[in-house]
C-alpha cells in the first residue's frame, strides 16, 4: 500500500462525492449501525464473563484491525491522504479506544441498562460536535426535538440511578464526549472517502498501541473461554468494532451528521431489550414510556431542515 500523492487526491475525491447516495438508503444504513451498536453493551457483559476490561477492549481492538486491515490489504487500497491522518487519529482515539474503554470499565460496576440510558444522550452531544466542528446548522425545531429527547433519556437515568451519579457514570459521560468527537470526525471523512476506509484506517493507525497493550493486559489479567465470554469479544471486534461502524458512517455522510446521530436515540431502548432477552435484567414501567417519547423526538427530528 502506497501514500496518495496530492495529483490523484482530488480526481478520487470528485469521484466518491459526485454519486452521493440516496437519503432513504442513508438513514436505513446508519439504522443498521444503531441495530448494531444496541448490542455492544449485552456483548462486553459476556465478554467480561472471561476477560479483563482492558484485555477485552484492546484484544476487540486488534481483531478488528486484522479483519480491516485484511479487506484493505486484499483491495490494495491506498493510503490515505497525509491531511487525513490527523482526522483518523481522532476517529481512532474516540470509537476504536475512549469508548470502548470507558464502557467497559463502567460495565464492571454498572448494569447495561443503566449504560445504555446515560449513552442515550449521544446524539445530542454528536449533534453539538458537528455544530462546533462541521459547521451545520440545524432548525429550531430540530434543536428542540433533539433537547427534548435528550431530557427523556436524562429523567430515566435520574429516576433509575436514584439522581446519584457513581464513577460508572463519569465513566459514561466521559465516553460520551470521546465518541461524539470521533463520530463527528468520522462522518466527516466519510464524505471524502468510503465509510469503511475511514474506521478500518482508524483501526489499522492504533495497532502500534493495541498490539502490546493486549500482549500485556493478557497476561496481567485473567482469561476464562466460555461461550458467552467468546461470543461477546467476537460480536464486539466485528459486529460493533467494524462492520456497524462501517455502515454508520456511510450512513451519516449520506443523511448529514446530525440527523444521523438522532437515530440513536432509539439505542438505549433496543439495548433494555436485549439487556432483558440476553442478561435477564428487570426493566421499570418507565422504559416504555421513555420509549415513547424518544421514538416521537426521533420523528420530530428527521422531518425537520438544517
Amino acid at each position: 500500500m502506497r501514500a496518495q500523492s496530492s495529483a490523484t487526491t482530488a480526481p478520487s475525491i470528485a469521484v466518491a462525492t459526485s454519486k452521493p447516495e440516496r437519503p432513504g438508503f442513508g438513514t436505513l444504513q446508519a439504522a443498521l449501525g444503531v441495530a448494531a451498536f444496541s448490542l455492544t453493551f449485552p456483548a462486553t457483559a459476556w465478554g467480561l464473563e472471561g476477560f479483563g476490561p482492558w484485555s477485552l477492549v484492546a484484544v476487540r481492538s486488534v481483531l478488528a484491525a486484522a479483519i480491516a486491515g485484511g479487506c484493505l490489504l486484499a483491495l490494495r487500497v491506498p493510503l490515505p491522504a497525509r491531511r487525513h491522518w490527523a482526522g483518523l487519529a481522532v476517529v481512532g482515539a474516540g470509537v476504536v479506544l475512549g469508548f470502548p474503554l470507558l464502557t467497559t470499565l463502567a460495565l464492571e460496576t454498572s448494569t447495561t441498562a443503566h449504560a445504555a440510558v446515560v449513552v442515550g444522550l449521544l446524539p445530542l452531544t454528536t449533534a453539538l460536535f458537528s455544530a462546533l466542528r462541521v459547521g451545520t446548522r440545524p432548525s429550531r425545531t430540530f434543536w428542540v426535538a433533539a433537547l427534548a429527547g435528550a431530557a427523556a433519556v436524562l429523567a430515566f437515568t435520574v429516576q433509575q440511578s436514584g439522581g446519584a451519579l457513581t464513577t460508572a457514570d463519569l465513566y459514561l459521560f466521559a465516553a460520551l464526549l470521546v465518541c461524539a468527537a470521533g463520530y463527528t470526525e468520522g462522518g466527516r471523512l466519510a464524505r471524502i472517502m468510503p465509510g469503511w476506509q475511514v474506521i478500518g484506517w482508524a483501526l489499522v493507525l492504533c495497532l502500534p498501541l493495541t498490539v502490546p497493550v493486549a500482549a500485556l493486559a493478557l497476561t496481567h489479567e485473567p482469561v476464562r473461554l466460555t461461550a458467552h465470554s467468546v461470543t461477546g469479544l467476537l460480536w464486539v471486534a466485528a459486529g460493533s468494532q467494524f462492520v456497524g461502524l462501517v455502515v454508520w458512517y456511510r450512513g451519516m455522510a449520506a443523511i448529514g451528521i446530525p440527523k444521523a446521530s438522532q437515530l440513536q436515540l432509539a439505542q438505549p431502548l433496543l439495548t433494555l431489550v436485549w439487556s432483558v432477552l440476553l442478561l435477564g435484567e428487570h426493566l421499570t414501567v418507565a422504559a416504555p414510556l421513555t420509549a415513547a417519547a424518544v421514538l416521537v423526538c426521533i420523528a420530530v427530528t428527521q422531518r425537520s431542515r438544517g
